[in-house]
This record gives structure tokens, sequence and C-alpha cells, in this order.
């Protein structure tokens, strides 16, 4: 029998303890991951080649707050501007307020729109027939899915912010490389509709030349509007979402104590159980001992079985969240989301993390296992 074989039937002799203590890590694990992932989505990742130089213009104070609508053509004067979209949230019912019908709606311009988001991915025909027809929407395909749509079909939405249902007809269903479950119809439908919203728009969508271009937009953008009575709040893309990320509170040192508890409890869980574990085989100590195995080998063997179940609970929890992740994106709120993903190097950090915390759980009790003397091992009884 190889080293190897040995420690994983050692492992496993206590199949019950063995599971549990693989769950508890797992589970543990799971949040570990979970949190490196929002941590990583959140202030890591950059997003997309094409994110990197958009921009978002709001209200100063706040997002209840509109802009005018002649705000677009002065900010599309601003050097290194290619192009400026308005972006309203309608935030109307589909059917009723239950969560599973609840997706995202914006108005915007259909002939501008393709330019400040060029990722989405639309046929050319339908992106035009949608351009054409006023009372015209695209939705995304995971919404078509869902709901069971097809091009031509009529949606009605209730309005909530706004006195007023939207009979819309879909022209197009586009895609984009994440989840983006949005519907998007033409904001001078609105405004036909609903009078007091003429000339206003909720955001402004921009596209800059190139990435250096973000911060000398955002300057001159909020400069220019500085002492009117709509003061602007200028920023890019991935600022603009920490936003709503930062609205919680100081979210990095909450991540933070999250994933050093999930450790620290992670540590206790396999520091009992191998302290259990190696105090139960005292006299198999002293057996090994007696054919001839050395003190380092004993200390290795230990070590690696509390390692191994450390592994695969680690394996397990970093699997579920990644299933788990992949399950929320499809939920009514899955565009929060959006940019998130188990990478296969946040699952490599936490099975790191799994293998450390079984290393030093495992270390003192397995040393001083090592060092039991063989009468006094054969004596022992427990």
């Amino acid at each position: 029998m190889t080293l190897t074989r040995f420690v994983t039937k050692n492992a496993l002799r206590n199949k019950r303890r063995s599971i549990l203590t693989v769950l508890s890590i797992g589970v543990s694990l799971l949040l570990l991951t979970f949190m490196i992932t929002v941590w990583r989505g959140f202030y890591i990742e950059k997003g997309s080649a094409e994110s990197t130089r958009r921009l978002v213009t709001r209200h100063r104070v706040s997002l209840t707050f509109d802009l005018p609508g002649f705000y677009r053509e002065k900010i599309r004067s601003v050097p290194g501007v290619v192009a400026v979209v308005p972006n309203s949230w309608f935030g109307g019912l589909y059917k009723d307020n239950k969560p599973e019908n609840f997706f995202a709606q914006f108005g915007t311009d259909p002939d501008e729109f393709p330019k400040v988001f060029p990722e989405m991915q639309i046929p050319a025909d339908q992106l035009a027939a949608w351009q054409r027809d006023r009372a015209g929407t695209i939705v995304n395909d995971e919404l078509a899915k869902q709901f069971g749509w097809k091009l031509g079909d009529r949606v009605v939405l209730q309005g909530t912010i706004y006195p007023v249902n939207l009979e819309l007809t879909i022209r197009g269903i586009h895609h984009w490389p994440t989840a983006n479950k949005t519907l998007y119809f033409n904001s001078k439908y609105l405004e036909e509709a609903v009078p007091e919203f003429k000339g206003k728009a909720g955001t402004f969508g921009i596209m800059a030349a190139s990435p250096e271009d973000v911060s000398k937009i955002a300057s001159a953008v909020d400069d220019m509007f500085r002492n009117s009575p709509q003061p602007t709040k200028t920023e890019s893309e991935k600022a603009f979402g920490l936003t709503f990320v930062n609205m919680l509170g100081n979210v990095k040192a909450f991540i933070l104590s999250i994933c050093l508890a999930v450790v620290f409890t992670t540590l206790l869980v396999s520091a009992n159980t191998m302290a259990m574990s190696i105090r139960e085989r005292t006299r198999e100590v002293a057996v090994l001992k007696t054919l001839g195995f050395e003190r380092q080998t004993i200390l290795g063997l230990f070590v690696g079985e509390a390692m191994s179940l450390s592994i695969a609970g680690g394996l397990f929890g970093a699997g579920f969240a990644w299933l788990l992740l992949t399950l929320m994106k499809h939920s009514p709120m899955g565009f929060f989301l959006a940019q998130m993903q188990v990478t296969l190097g946040t699952i490599a950090v936490a099975v790191l993390a799994a293998a450390l915390v079984g290393f030093f759980s495992s270390l003192v009790p397995s040393y001083h296992a090592s060092r039991v003397e063989i009468v006094e091992g054969l004596r022992h009884i427990g």
C-alpha cells in the first residue's frame, strides 16, 4: 500500500465524520468563494473594452431628479465625446408585481443607442425596424425565452412612476455578452404620452473616444453645469455601478470581515476534527513506529489526511458557489450580478485557503502525535 493510498483510507475511515467535515468546510468555502467573487466583480473586474470608454451623467443630488434634455447637445460638444444617449427608467409592471415578472425598462434613443452600447448584438433588420417604429421595443433574448415572446408580440407595461401604460411592439431581440434582462423603448413615445416628461432624461450615457478621455470628459461636463439649477455628476460606468453598492455602507470592510470570519471558523472546525481523529489513534501511532515509520513520516501522514479533507471541502464549496451564482444570474434580479463570475483563479484561491486551513489546523496535534513514545502509545486506552 502506498502512502497516498494510506492517507486516503485513513481520511475516510470514519465516513460520517469525514463527510460532515467536508460539508462544513464546503459551506464555509462556498461563502468565501462568493465573497471573493463579489469583491472581484465590484472592485477588480474592469469590464469589457467598451465599458472602459463609457460614462454616465446624472443629477448631482439624486437619481430621482431628471436632467434637462438639452444637456445632451452640450455634452456632445465636449472634446473626446463620440456619442450621447438618454436613458430613463420607466419602472412599469408587466402582468403583476411578482418578482419573477420584474425586469429593467429604459426609454432611450434608438438611433444613437448602438453607438454608446456597441456590444449589444441584434440583427440589422430588427434594429432598423425598432428605429422606424415609435412604439417599438427590443427585448433581451433571456426575457424573450422566459415569457415566450417573439417578433411582433405586444407588451403592455403598467405605469407606476409615470401615469401611463405603454403598449409596445417587439421589433427586435438583442443579446449581450453578460446578463442583461432589459427592455428598451423609444423615449419619444413616453414624451408623447406624458407631456410633463418632454425634454427630460434620467441619465445620459456617453461613449468616449478612448479610455484616456474618460476623466477629462467627466470633469468638463460637470464644470459646464456646475452653476446651473440642475448640476451633474459624471463618472465612469464602473464608478456609477459602485454608487449603488456604496449605498449599503463600507462594503469592502464588510466583505473582508466575512472572509476572515469564514477562514477562522473553518480553521476551528478542521482543528477540532483532526484533534479528535488523532487522539483516537494514539495506539495506531505506536504500532506505526514499531513497524519502522519515522516521526517525519507520521507527521506527513496526519497533515496530508487533514489537507485532503480540507481540499475536498474547498472544491465542493467553490463548485457549489459557481452553480449558485449561475442560477442567481437567471433570477429576476440577476442583472445586478451580470459582471460577476466564479473564475478559475477564484476557485484556486478558495482551494489554496482550504489547503492552508487543513495544514495549520492539523500541524500541532500531528506534531504531538508524532512524538508519542512506543510504550506510552501501546499502553494508551481510548
